[in-house]
Protein backbone atom coordinates (compact mmCIF):
# COMPACT_ATOMS: atom_id res chain seq x y z
CA UNK A 1 0.00 0.00 0.00
CA UNK A 2 1.15 3.57 -0.61
CA UNK A 3 -1.86 5.80 0.19
CA UNK A 4 -3.78 6.27 3.41
CA UNK A 5 -6.89 8.42 3.75
CA UNK A 6 -7.76 10.58 6.74
CA UNK A 7 -11.45 11.50 6.67
CA UNK A 8 -13.01 14.30 8.73
CA UNK A 9 -16.72 13.52 9.14
CA UNK A 10 -19.55 15.38 10.84
CA UNK A 11 -22.75 14.60 8.89
CA UNK A 12 -24.17 12.46 6.06
CA UNK A 13 -22.64 9.39 7.72
CA UNK A 14 -24.23 7.04 5.21
CA UNK A 15 -22.13 8.67 2.50
CA UNK A 16 -19.04 8.54 4.71
CA UNK A 17 -19.63 4.80 5.10
CA UNK A 18 -19.88 4.39 1.34
CA UNK A 19 -16.69 6.38 0.76
CA UNK A 20 -14.71 4.57 3.46
CA UNK A 21 -15.68 1.22 1.95
CA UNK A 22 -14.65 2.43 -1.49
CA UNK A 23 -11.18 3.43 -0.28
CA UNK A 24 -10.86 0.26 1.77
CA UNK A 25 -11.90 -2.00 -1.13
CA UNK A 26 -9.06 -0.56 -3.22
CA UNK A 27 -6.36 -1.16 -0.63
CA UNK A 28 -6.23 2.26 1.05
CA UNK A 29 -6.45 2.26 4.86
CA UNK A 30 -8.83 4.83 6.29
CA UNK A 31 -8.80 6.65 9.63
CA UNK A 32 -12.00 8.51 10.42
CA UNK A 33 -12.48 11.40 12.77
CA UNK A 34 -16.13 11.90 13.71
CA UNK A 35 -17.15 15.25 15.18
CA UNK A 36 -17.86 14.96 18.89
CA UNK A 37 -21.15 16.78 18.33
CA UNK A 38 -22.49 13.62 16.66
CA UNK A 39 -24.53 11.87 19.36
CA UNK A 40 -23.25 8.63 20.85
CA UNK A 41 -25.93 6.33 19.41
CA UNK A 42 -25.39 7.61 15.86
CA UNK A 43 -21.63 7.30 16.29
CA UNK A 44 -21.90 3.71 17.55
CA UNK A 45 -24.06 2.72 14.59
CA UNK A 46 -21.52 4.32 12.25
CA UNK A 47 -18.62 2.39 13.84
CA UNK A 48 -20.62 -0.81 13.69
CA UNK A 49 -21.32 -0.33 9.95
CA UNK A 50 -17.57 -0.47 9.27
CA UNK A 51 -16.60 -3.06 11.88
CA UNK A 52 -15.92 -5.68 9.21
CA UNK A 53 -13.03 -3.67 7.75
CA UNK A 54 -9.62 -4.21 9.35
CA UNK A 55 -8.09 -1.25 7.55
CA UNK A 56 -10.73 1.25 8.72
CA UNK A 57 -10.04 2.82 12.12
CA UNK A 58 -11.55 5.57 14.27
CA UNK A 59 -9.43 8.09 16.20
CA UNK A 60 -10.16 10.15 19.29
CA UNK A 61 -12.95 12.66 18.74
CA UNK A 62 -12.81 16.44 19.03
CA UNK A 63 -15.64 18.97 19.02
CA UNK A 64 -14.98 20.70 15.70
CA UNK A 65 -15.98 24.17 14.66
CA UNK A 66 -15.18 26.07 11.49
CA UNK A 67 -12.28 28.50 11.69
CA UNK A 68 -10.89 27.09 14.96
CA UNK A 69 -7.97 24.93 16.07
CA UNK A 70 -10.25 21.93 16.61
CA UNK A 71 -10.06 21.01 12.91
CA UNK A 72 -6.26 20.86 13.05
CA UNK A 73 -6.39 18.83 16.25
CA UNK A 74 -8.76 16.36 14.56
CA UNK A 75 -6.45 15.90 11.57
CA UNK A 76 -3.43 15.51 13.89
CA UNK A 77 -5.13 12.76 15.88
CA UNK A 78 -6.18 10.89 12.75
CA UNK A 79 -2.78 11.32 11.04
CA UNK A 80 -0.89 10.07 14.12
CA UNK A 81 -3.04 6.94 14.24
CA UNK A 82 -2.57 6.40 10.49
CA UNK A 83 1.23 6.64 10.69
CA UNK A 84 1.37 4.43 13.77
CA UNK A 85 -0.88 1.59 12.59
CA UNK A 86 -0.04 1.49 8.87
CA UNK A 87 3.75 1.67 8.39
CA UNK A 88 3.49 0.93 4.66
CA UNK A 89 1.60 4.15 3.94
CA UNK A 90 3.84 6.61 2.08
CA UNK A 91 1.29 9.34 1.32
CA UNK A 92 -1.56 10.55 3.53
CA UNK A 93 -4.56 12.23 1.93
CA UNK A 94 -6.79 14.51 3.99
CA UNK A 95 -10.43 14.41 2.85
CA UNK A 96 -13.85 15.16 4.22
CA UNK A 97 -16.97 13.06 4.23
CA UNK A 98 -18.16 15.02 1.17
CA UNK A 99 -14.98 14.50 -0.91
CA UNK A 100 -15.76 12.19 -3.81
CA UNK A 101 -13.06 10.34 -5.83
CA UNK A 102 -13.46 11.29 -9.50
CA UNK A 103 -10.99 8.78 -10.92
CA UNK A 104 -10.17 5.16 -10.05
CA UNK A 105 -8.15 4.81 -6.86
CA UNK A 106 -5.49 2.84 -8.78
CA UNK A 107 -4.78 5.91 -10.93
CA UNK A 108 -4.23 8.03 -7.81
CA UNK A 109 -1.95 5.49 -6.15
CA UNK A 110 0.07 5.08 -9.37
CA UNK A 111 0.34 8.85 -9.67
CA UNK A 112 1.69 9.15 -6.12
CA UNK A 113 3.99 6.14 -6.52
CA UNK A 114 5.68 7.93 -9.41
CA UNK A 115 6.23 10.95 -7.12
CA UNK A 116 7.34 9.39 -3.84
CA UNK A 117 8.93 12.54 -2.38
CA UNK A 118 6.38 15.12 -3.54
CA UNK A 119 3.96 16.84 -1.17
CA UNK A 120 0.76 18.13 -2.76
CA UNK A 121 -0.38 21.07 -0.67
CA UNK A 122 -1.40 24.55 -1.71
CA UNK A 123 1.03 26.84 0.09
CA UNK A 124 1.42 30.52 -0.82
CA UNK A 125 2.58 33.59 1.07
CA UNK A 126 -0.01 35.95 2.50
CA UNK A 127 0.96 38.67 0.01
CA UNK A 128 -0.06 36.41 -2.89
CA UNK A 129 -3.48 35.37 -1.62
CA UNK A 130 -6.33 36.96 -3.60
CA UNK A 131 -9.20 34.84 -2.25
CA UNK A 132 -9.37 35.80 1.44
CA UNK A 133 -12.74 37.35 2.33
CA UNK A 134 -13.01 39.86 5.16
CA UNK A 135 -9.65 41.62 5.08
CA UNK A 136 -7.75 39.18 7.30
CA UNK A 137 -4.75 38.05 5.28
CA UNK A 138 -1.75 39.08 7.36
CA UNK A 139 -3.77 39.95 10.47
CA UNK A 140 -4.89 36.37 10.96
CA UNK A 141 -1.29 35.68 12.01
CA UNK A 142 -0.69 38.82 14.10
CA UNK A 143 -3.96 39.11 16.08
CA UNK A 144 -5.61 36.75 18.54
CA UNK A 145 -8.93 35.06 17.81
CA UNK A 146 -10.29 33.46 20.99
CA UNK A 147 -13.94 33.83 19.94
CA UNK A 148 -15.88 31.82 17.39
CA UNK A 149 -16.59 33.70 14.19
CA UNK A 150 -19.86 31.81 13.67
CA UNK A 151 -21.28 31.60 17.18
CA UNK A 152 -19.95 34.85 18.66
CA UNK A 153 -19.64 37.15 15.70
CA UNK A 154 -20.09 40.39 17.65
CA UNK A 155 -17.38 39.41 20.14
CA UNK A 156 -15.13 38.30 17.27
CA UNK A 157 -15.49 41.60 15.39
CA UNK A 158 -15.29 43.70 18.52
CA UNK A 159 -12.10 42.02 19.71
CA UNK A 160 -10.50 42.48 16.29
CA UNK A 161 -11.37 46.20 16.33
CA UNK A 162 -10.01 46.51 19.87
CA UNK A 163 -6.67 44.92 18.93
CA UNK A 164 -6.36 47.19 15.91
CA UNK A 165 -7.14 50.25 18.02
CA UNK A 166 -4.53 49.52 20.66
CA UNK A 167 -1.96 48.39 18.08
CA UNK A 168 -1.62 44.85 19.42
CA UNK A 169 0.45 42.39 17.37
CA UNK A 170 1.41 38.83 18.21
CA UNK A 171 5.00 37.71 17.89
CA UNK A 172 5.39 35.08 15.17
CA UNK A 173 7.63 32.24 16.42
CA UNK A 174 11.17 32.10 15.10
CA UNK A 175 11.51 30.25 11.81
CA UNK A 176 7.83 30.46 10.83
CA UNK A 177 6.99 32.19 7.56
CA UNK A 178 3.17 32.20 7.35
CA UNK A 179 1.63 30.54 4.29
CA UNK A 180 -1.96 29.92 3.30
CA UNK A 181 -3.75 27.40 1.10
CA UNK A 182 -6.46 24.82 0.73
CA UNK A 183 -6.93 22.57 3.77
CA UNK A 184 -7.21 19.47 1.57
CA UNK A 185 -3.66 18.18 1.21
CA UNK A 186 -1.75 15.01 0.39
CA UNK A 187 1.55 14.82 2.28
CA UNK A 188 4.35 12.29 2.28
CA UNK A 189 5.00 10.18 5.34
CA UNK A 190 8.34 11.95 5.78
CA UNK A 191 6.84 15.45 5.86
CA UNK A 192 3.86 14.54 8.02
CA UNK A 193 6.08 12.76 10.60
CA UNK A 194 8.42 15.76 10.66
CA UNK A 195 5.53 18.13 11.39
CA UNK A 196 4.00 15.93 14.10
CA UNK A 197 7.36 15.10 15.74
CA UNK A 198 8.86 18.57 15.46
CA UNK A 199 10.76 19.44 18.70
CA UNK A 200 9.04 22.83 18.61
CA UNK A 201 5.57 21.38 18.09
CA UNK A 202 4.28 22.68 21.41
CA UNK A 203 5.36 26.21 20.42
CA UNK A 204 3.91 25.86 16.95
CA UNK A 205 0.62 24.47 18.21
CA UNK A 206 0.30 27.16 20.88
CA UNK A 207 0.82 29.85 18.25
CA UNK A 208 -1.56 28.44 15.62
CA UNK A 209 -4.19 27.74 18.26
CA UNK A 210 -5.06 31.47 18.17
CA UNK A 211 -4.65 31.97 14.41
CA UNK A 212 -7.85 32.50 12.45
CA UNK A 213 -8.78 29.45 10.32
CA UNK A 214 -5.59 27.52 11.25
CA UNK A 215 -6.48 24.52 9.06
CA UNK A 216 -5.68 26.76 6.07
CA UNK A 217 -2.26 27.72 7.43
CA UNK A 218 -0.87 25.14 9.91
CA UNK A 219 0.27 22.41 7.50
CA UNK A 220 0.71 24.93 4.70
CA UNK A 221 3.29 26.81 6.77
CA UNK A 222 5.11 23.94 8.48
CA UNK A 223 5.43 21.83 5.34
CA UNK A 224 7.69 24.56 3.98
CA UNK A 225 10.14 23.76 6.80
CA UNK A 226 10.20 19.97 6.40
CA UNK A 227 9.26 19.06 2.83
CA UNK A 228 11.82 17.96 0.25
CA UNK A 229 9.57 18.92 -2.67
CA UNK A 230 6.28 20.80 -2.67
CA UNK A 231 3.83 21.14 -5.51
CA UNK A 232 1.67 24.02 -4.41
CA UNK A 233 -1.65 22.61 -5.52
CA UNK A 234 -4.31 20.34 -4.16
CA UNK A 235 -5.35 17.07 -5.74
CA UNK A 236 -8.91 17.86 -4.63
CA UNK A 237 -11.09 20.12 -6.76
CA UNK A 238 -12.58 22.77 -4.51
CA UNK A 239 -14.32 25.89 -5.82
CA UNK A 240 -15.58 28.91 -3.92
CA UNK A 241 -18.05 31.65 -4.81
CA UNK A 242 -17.51 35.40 -4.53
CA UNK A 243 -18.46 35.32 -0.83
CA UNK A 244 -15.87 32.65 -0.01
CA UNK A 245 -18.46 29.87 0.36
CA UNK A 246 -17.75 26.48 -1.25
CA UNK A 247 -19.64 25.50 -4.37
CA UNK A 248 -21.79 22.40 -3.93
CA UNK A 249 -21.81 19.88 -6.77
CA UNK A 250 -25.05 18.21 -7.80
CA UNK A 251 -26.05 15.49 -10.24
CA UNK A 252 -26.13 17.85 -13.20
CA UNK A 253 -22.41 18.59 -12.68
CA UNK A 254 -21.43 15.06 -13.75
CA UNK A 255 -19.86 15.96 -17.10
CA UNK A 256 -18.28 19.08 -15.64
CA UNK A 257 -16.49 17.03 -12.96
CA UNK A 258 -15.28 14.50 -15.51
CA UNK A 259 -13.69 17.28 -17.58
CA UNK A 260 -11.66 18.49 -14.60
CA UNK A 261 -9.42 15.37 -14.58
CA UNK A 262 -8.99 15.92 -10.83
CA UNK A 263 -8.65 12.96 -8.50
CA UNK A 264 -11.22 14.20 -5.96
CA UNK A 265 -13.84 16.91 -5.63
CA UNK A 266 -15.65 18.59 -2.81
CA UNK A 267 -18.25 19.55 -1.86
CA UNK A 268 -20.69 16.88 -3.10
CA UNK A 269 -24.36 17.07 -2.16
CA UNK A 270 -25.22 14.03 -0.02
CA UNK A 271 -28.27 13.25 -2.18
CA UNK A 272 -26.42 13.39 -5.52
CA UNK A 273 -27.05 9.68 -6.19
CA UNK A 274 -26.01 9.93 -9.83
CA UNK A 275 -22.58 11.31 -8.91
CA UNK A 276 -21.91 8.68 -6.25
CA UNK A 277 -23.13 5.84 -8.47
CA UNK A 278 -21.02 7.03 -11.41
CA UNK A 279 -17.73 7.77 -9.69
CA UNK A 280 -17.77 4.94 -7.14
CA UNK A 281 -18.39 2.32 -9.82
CA UNK A 282 -15.79 0.16 -11.54
CA UNK A 283 -16.38 1.81 -14.92
CA UNK A 284 -13.26 2.45 -17.00
CA UNK A 285 -11.55 5.78 -16.55
CA UNK A 286 -12.15 8.63 -18.98
CA UNK A 287 -8.86 10.36 -18.17
CA UNK A 288 -6.26 7.66 -17.61
CA UNK A 289 -2.81 9.21 -17.27
CA UNK A 290 -4.10 12.79 -17.45
CA UNK A 291 -2.76 15.50 -15.18
CA UNK A 292 -5.35 17.14 -12.91
CA UNK A 293 -6.50 20.21 -14.79
CA UNK A 294 -9.12 22.24 -12.88
CA UNK A 295 -8.39 25.16 -15.19
CA UNK A 296 -10.59 23.45 -17.77
CA UNK A 297 -13.68 24.43 -15.77
CA UNK A 298 -12.47 27.74 -14.35
CA UNK A 299 -14.13 29.57 -17.23
CA UNK A 300 -17.49 28.04 -16.35
CA UNK A 301 -17.14 28.98 -12.68
CA UNK A 302 -16.06 32.53 -13.59
CA UNK A 303 -19.13 32.85 -15.79
CA UNK A 304 -21.31 31.53 -12.96
CA UNK A 305 -19.88 34.09 -10.53
CA UNK A 306 -20.47 36.84 -13.08
CA UNK A 307 -24.07 35.71 -13.58
CA UNK A 308 -24.60 35.45 -9.81
CA UNK A 309 -23.29 38.94 -9.08
CA UNK A 310 -24.34 40.89 -12.18
CA UNK A 311 -27.19 38.74 -13.41
CA UNK A 312 -28.59 39.36 -16.87
CA UNK A 313 -28.67 43.08 -17.66
CA UNK A 314 -32.16 44.42 -17.27
CA UNK A 315 -33.65 41.38 -15.49
CA UNK A 316 -35.03 41.92 -12.00
CA UNK A 317 -36.44 38.97 -10.08
CA UNK A 318 -37.91 38.47 -6.65
CA UNK A 319 -35.04 36.10 -5.86
CA UNK A 320 -32.31 38.66 -6.54
CA UNK A 321 -31.83 42.38 -7.02
CA UNK A 322 -28.53 43.26 -8.69
CA UNK A 323 -26.10 45.55 -6.92
CA UNK A 324 -25.75 48.85 -8.73
CA UNK A 325 -21.95 48.77 -8.65
CA UNK A 326 -21.72 45.29 -10.19
CA UNK A 327 -22.59 46.43 -13.68
CA UNK A 328 -23.08 49.49 -15.80
CA UNK A 329 -26.28 48.38 -17.54
CA UNK A 330 -29.62 49.10 -15.92
CA UNK A 331 -31.57 47.67 -18.84
CA UNK A 332 -31.48 44.68 -21.18
CA UNK A 333 -31.22 46.36 -24.59
CA UNK A 334 -30.38 49.75 -26.12
CA UNK A 335 -33.08 52.42 -26.13
CA UNK A 336 -33.32 56.08 -27.14
CA UNK A 337 -34.21 59.07 -24.96
CA UNK A 338 -35.21 62.27 -26.77
CA UNK A 339 -35.45 65.68 -25.15
CA UNK A 340 -36.85 68.61 -27.08
CA UNK A 341 -37.86 66.86 -30.32
CA UNK A 342 -41.63 66.76 -29.78
CA UNK A 343 -41.49 70.45 -28.94
CA UNK A 344 -39.85 71.21 -32.30
CA UNK A 345 -41.97 69.13 -34.71
CA UNK A 346 -45.65 68.54 -35.30
CA UNK A 347 -46.67 64.88 -35.33
CA UNK A 348 -43.13 63.85 -34.43
CA UNK A 349 -44.00 60.58 -32.64
CA UNK A 350 -46.09 59.09 -35.51
CA UNK A 351 -43.43 60.17 -37.99
CA UNK A 352 -40.66 58.47 -36.01
CA UNK A 353 -42.76 55.32 -35.49
CA UNK A 354 -42.74 54.68 -39.24
CA UNK A 355 -39.09 53.59 -39.17
CA UNK A 356 -38.81 49.83 -38.58
CA UNK A 357 -39.77 47.97 -35.40
CA UNK A 358 -39.80 51.06 -33.24
CA UNK A 359 -42.03 51.87 -30.29
CA UNK A 360 -42.10 55.61 -29.78
CA UNK A 361 -43.57 56.57 -26.43
CA UNK A 362 -44.51 59.99 -25.24
CA UNK A 363 -43.27 61.37 -21.94
CA UNK A 364 -43.05 58.20 -19.87
CA UNK A 365 -42.16 60.23 -16.77
CA UNK A 366 -44.71 63.01 -17.12
CA UNK A 367 -46.13 64.19 -13.79
CA UNK A 368 -49.68 63.06 -14.58
CA UNK A 369 -48.98 59.54 -15.98
CA UNK A 370 -46.77 57.45 -18.23
CA UNK A 371 -47.67 58.23 -21.84
CA UNK A 372 -47.24 54.84 -23.50
CA UNK A 373 -47.19 54.39 -27.25
CA UNK A 374 -50.78 54.03 -28.35
CA UNK A 375 -52.07 55.85 -25.30
CA UNK A 376 -53.08 52.79 -23.29
CA UNK A 377 -53.40 52.63 -19.50
CA UNK A 378 -51.31 49.44 -19.38
CA UNK A 379 -48.36 48.14 -21.35
CA UNK A 380 -46.46 44.90 -21.86
CA UNK A 381 -45.82 43.06 -18.61
CA UNK A 382 -48.86 44.69 -16.96
CA UNK A 383 -46.99 47.97 -16.51
CA UNK A 384 -49.43 50.61 -15.34
CA UNK A 385 -49.45 54.19 -16.56
CA UNK A 386 -50.11 55.34 -12.99
CA UNK A 387 -47.62 58.01 -11.97
CA UNK A 388 -47.72 56.85 -8.32
CA UNK A 389 -46.83 53.25 -9.23
CA UNK A 390 -44.16 54.39 -11.69
CA UNK A 391 -42.51 56.79 -9.26
CA UNK A 392 -42.43 54.21 -6.45
CA UNK A 393 -39.40 52.74 -8.25
CA UNK A 394 -38.71 54.59 -11.48
CA UNK A 395 -35.62 52.51 -12.26
CA UNK A 396 -37.54 49.24 -12.03
CA UNK A 397 -40.28 50.76 -14.20
CA UNK A 398 -37.81 51.53 -17.00
CA UNK A 399 -35.95 48.24 -16.56
CA UNK A 400 -39.16 46.22 -16.80
CA UNK A 401 -40.37 48.20 -19.82
CA UNK A 402 -37.20 47.42 -21.79
CA UNK A 403 -37.10 43.79 -20.65
CA UNK A 404 -40.76 43.15 -21.52
CA UNK A 405 -40.34 44.54 -25.06
CA UNK A 406 -37.07 42.85 -26.05
CA UNK A 407 -36.67 42.72 -29.80
CA UNK A 408 -38.34 46.10 -30.42
CA UNK A 409 -36.30 49.26 -30.10
CA UNK A 410 -37.84 51.57 -27.49
CA UNK A 411 -37.84 55.35 -27.58
CA UNK A 412 -39.41 57.83 -25.19
CA UNK A 413 -39.55 61.57 -24.67
CA UNK A 414 -38.08 63.26 -21.64
CA UNK A 415 -37.93 66.85 -20.53
CA UNK A 416 -37.40 69.22 -17.60
CA UNK A 417 -41.13 69.18 -16.83
CA UNK A 418 -40.98 65.42 -16.19
CA UNK A 419 -40.15 63.62 -12.96
CA UNK A 420 -36.35 63.77 -12.67
CA UNK A 421 -35.73 60.77 -10.41
CA UNK A 422 -34.56 58.71 -13.38
CA UNK A 423 -31.81 61.04 -14.60
CA UNK A 424 -28.80 59.43 -12.89
CA UNK A 425 -30.00 55.94 -13.77
CA UNK A 426 -30.28 56.55 -17.49
CA UNK A 427 -26.99 58.46 -17.44
CA UNK A 428 -25.21 55.46 -15.88
CA UNK A 429 -26.88 53.02 -18.27
CA UNK A 430 -24.60 52.03 -21.15
CA UNK A 431 -27.69 51.01 -23.14
CA UNK A 432 -29.10 54.55 -23.17
CA UNK A 433 -28.74 56.77 -26.25
CA UNK A 434 -29.68 60.28 -25.19
CA UNK A 435 -30.30 63.16 -27.60
CA UNK A 436 -30.93 66.61 -26.14
CA UNK A 437 -31.98 69.88 -27.78
CA UNK A 438 -31.22 72.22 -24.92
CA UNK A 439 -33.63 75.13 -24.55
CA UNK A 440 -36.39 73.47 -26.59
CA UNK A 441 -38.70 73.70 -23.57
CA UNK A 442 -39.03 77.42 -24.44
CA UNK A 443 -40.95 76.64 -27.67
CA UNK A 444 -44.21 75.51 -25.97
CA UNK A 445 -43.97 78.57 -23.72
CA UNK A 446 -43.61 80.75 -26.80
CA UNK A 447 -46.69 79.19 -28.38
CA UNK A 448 -48.76 79.46 -25.18
CA UNK A 449 -51.03 82.40 -24.45
CA UNK A 450 -50.37 82.78 -20.73
CA UNK A 451 -49.30 85.85 -18.80
CA UNK A 452 -45.69 86.73 -19.46
CA UNK A 453 -44.83 86.91 -15.76
CA UNK A 454 -46.00 83.33 -15.31
CA UNK A 455 -44.12 82.26 -18.44
CA UNK A 456 -40.93 83.83 -17.09
CA UNK A 457 -41.20 81.95 -13.78
CA UNK A 458 -41.87 78.67 -15.60
CA UNK A 459 -38.96 79.28 -17.95
CA UNK A 460 -36.57 79.89 -15.06
CA UNK A 461 -37.71 76.67 -13.35
CA UNK A 462 -37.39 74.57 -16.52
CA UNK A 463 -33.97 75.98 -17.35
CA UNK A 464 -32.71 75.20 -13.86
CA UNK A 465 -33.99 71.63 -14.10
CA UNK A 466 -32.51 71.09 -17.56
CA UNK A 467 -29.19 72.56 -16.48
CA UNK A 468 -29.00 70.00 -13.66
CA UNK A 469 -29.78 67.19 -16.13
CA UNK A 470 -27.06 68.34 -18.51
CA UNK A 471 -24.58 68.38 -15.62
CA UNK A 472 -25.43 64.74 -14.97
CA UNK A 473 -24.90 63.87 -18.64
CA UNK A 474 -21.52 65.60 -18.65
CA UNK A 475 -20.41 63.84 -15.46
CA UNK A 476 -17.49 61.41 -15.42
CA UNK A 477 -19.92 58.77 -14.17
CA UNK A 478 -22.09 58.95 -17.29
CA UNK A 479 -21.96 55.75 -19.37
CA UNK A 480 -24.74 56.56 -21.84
CA UNK A 481 -24.11 57.77 -25.38
CA UNK A 482 -25.04 61.43 -25.26
CA UNK A 483 -25.46 64.10 -27.93
CA UNK A 484 -26.31 67.63 -26.83
CA UNK A 485 -26.88 70.67 -29.00
CA UNK A 486 -28.49 74.01 -28.42
CA UNK A 487 -31.79 75.00 -29.95
CA UNK A 488 -30.14 77.65 -32.11
CA UNK A 489 -27.75 75.10 -33.64
CA UNK A 490 -30.51 72.56 -34.18
CA UNK A 491 -32.78 74.83 -36.23
CA UNK A 492 -29.87 75.59 -38.58
CA UNK A 493 -29.39 71.92 -39.47
CA UNK A 494 -32.11 69.57 -38.15
CA UNK A 495 -31.43 66.78 -40.66
CA UNK A 496 -28.16 65.53 -39.13
CA UNK A 497 -29.42 64.99 -35.55
CA UNK A 498 -32.64 63.45 -36.86
CA UNK A 499 -30.60 61.08 -39.01
CA UNK A 500 -28.63 60.01 -35.91
CA UNK A 501 -31.87 59.23 -34.08
CA UNK A 502 -33.28 57.24 -36.99
CA UNK A 503 -30.04 55.30 -37.40
CA UNK A 504 -30.11 54.22 -33.74
CA UNK A 505 -33.76 53.20 -33.90
CA UNK A 506 -33.76 51.49 -37.30
CA UNK A 507 -30.61 49.46 -36.63
CA UNK A 508 -30.88 47.32 -39.79
CA UNK A 509 -32.65 49.34 -42.48
CA UNK A 510 -31.32 52.86 -42.16
CA UNK A 511 -33.29 55.17 -44.46
CA UNK A 512 -31.66 58.32 -45.74
CA UNK A 513 -33.56 61.44 -44.66
CA UNK A 514 -34.01 64.16 -47.22
CA UNK A 515 -36.34 66.43 -45.23
CA UNK A 516 -37.38 66.69 -41.57
CA UNK A 517 -40.98 66.46 -40.39
CA UNK A 518 -42.98 69.66 -40.19
CA UNK A 519 -41.31 72.04 -37.75
CA UNK A 520 -43.39 74.38 -35.60
CA UNK A 521 -43.46 77.97 -36.80
CA UNK A 522 -40.78 79.94 -34.96
CA UNK A 523 -41.39 83.36 -36.41
CA UNK A 524 -40.93 85.84 -33.56
CA UNK A 525 -39.30 83.27 -31.31
CA UNK A 526 -36.07 85.27 -31.17
CA UNK A 527 -37.94 88.31 -29.86
CA UNK A 528 -39.62 86.09 -27.25
CA UNK A 529 -36.25 84.92 -25.95
CA UNK A 530 -34.96 88.49 -25.89
CA UNK A 531 -38.00 89.54 -23.84
CA UNK A 532 -37.17 86.83 -21.31
CA UNK A 533 -33.65 88.23 -21.07
CA UNK A 534 -35.01 91.76 -20.73
CA UNK A 535 -37.04 90.57 -17.74
CA UNK A 536 -33.78 89.63 -15.99
CA UNK A 537 -33.58 85.93 -16.89
CA UNK A 538 -30.15 84.60 -17.82
CA UNK A 539 -31.23 82.47 -20.77
CA UNK A 540 -28.21 80.45 -21.86
CA UNK A 541 -29.35 76.93 -22.81
CA UNK A 542 -31.09 77.88 -26.07
CA UNK A 543 -27.87 79.22 -27.57
CA UNK A 544 -27.40 82.43 -29.54
CA UNK A 545 -30.79 82.62 -31.17
CA UNK A 546 -31.11 85.68 -33.46
CA UNK A 547 -33.88 88.13 -32.60
CA UNK A 548 -34.76 88.59 -36.28
CA UNK A 549 -34.93 84.88 -37.00
CA UNK A 550 -37.19 84.00 -39.92
CA UNK A 551 -37.74 80.32 -40.63
CA UNK A 552 -36.73 79.05 -44.03
CA UNK A 553 -37.65 75.81 -45.75
CA UNK A 554 -34.91 73.19 -45.25
CA UNK A 555 -32.49 72.80 -48.14
CA UNK A 556 -31.79 69.46 -49.70
CA UNK A 557 -28.65 67.91 -48.32
CA UNK A 558 -25.66 68.31 -50.59
CA UNK A 559 -23.47 65.40 -51.47
CA UNK A 560 -20.34 65.15 -49.38
CA UNK A 561 -17.34 66.37 -51.42
CA UNK A 562 -14.37 64.07 -51.77
CA UNK A 563 -10.84 64.33 -53.15
CA UNK A 564 -9.50 62.15 -55.93
CA UNK A 565 -5.73 61.69 -55.93
CA UNK A 566 -3.62 60.41 -58.75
Amino acid sequence: MSLGVVMIVHDALHRATQLARHWSDHGCPVVLHVDQRVDRDTYDRFVKSLADRDNVLFCDRHRCEWGTWSLVAASQAAAELMLERFPDVQHVLLASGSCLPLRPVAELTDYLRDRPTTDFIESVTTEDVPWAIGGLNTERFTLRFPFSWKRRRRLFDGYVRFQRRVGYKRRIPLGISPHLGSQWWCLTRHTLLAILNDPRRSVNDAYFRRVWIPDESYYQTLSRQHSNKIESRSLTLSKFDYQGKPHVFYDDHLQLLRRSDCFLARKIWPHADRLYDSFLSDAPSFSAGAEPNPGEIDRIFAKAVDRRTKGRPGLLMQSRFPHQRWGNRVTAEPYVVLQGFTEMFRGFEPWLSSFGKVRVHGHLFAPDSAHFAGGGAEYFGALSSSAALRDYDSTAFLTNLIWNTRGDRQCFQFGPADTQDITWNIARDANARIHVISGAWAVPLFLSEGRFADIRRTAARLQKTESAFLSVLRSDHCRARVKIQTLSNFVRNPIEPLQDVVDQLAARDRPKLTAPPEMVHLGGFGEFLQNLKNQGMHLHLAGDFPTDYAPEPPQAERATPYLVTK
